[in-house]
């Protein structure tokens, strides 16, 4: 490949990067603004404690 074509690929990259960036910011405020008091974190907490009472209730209905 010549480097203009990786410059290129390496430039639509950042681009891609930037918005996905300024996504996951905005995302992050909503979050925050709704009562998810660290945003992102929040809610990767929940979701993983609500997955594992989901699995604990699933085996006791197993047993």
């Amino acid at each position: 490949m010549d480097n203009k074509l990786l410059l290129k690929k390496v430039a639509k990259l950042e681009s891609l990067y930037d918005q996905l960036q300024s996504e996951m910011k905005y995302i992050d405020s909503l979050l925050v603004e709704v009562g998810f008091e660290e945003g992102l974190k929040t809610l990767k907490e929940a979701a993983i404690e609500l997955i594992e009472n989901k699995r604990k209730t699933d085996e006791n209905k197993d047993n």
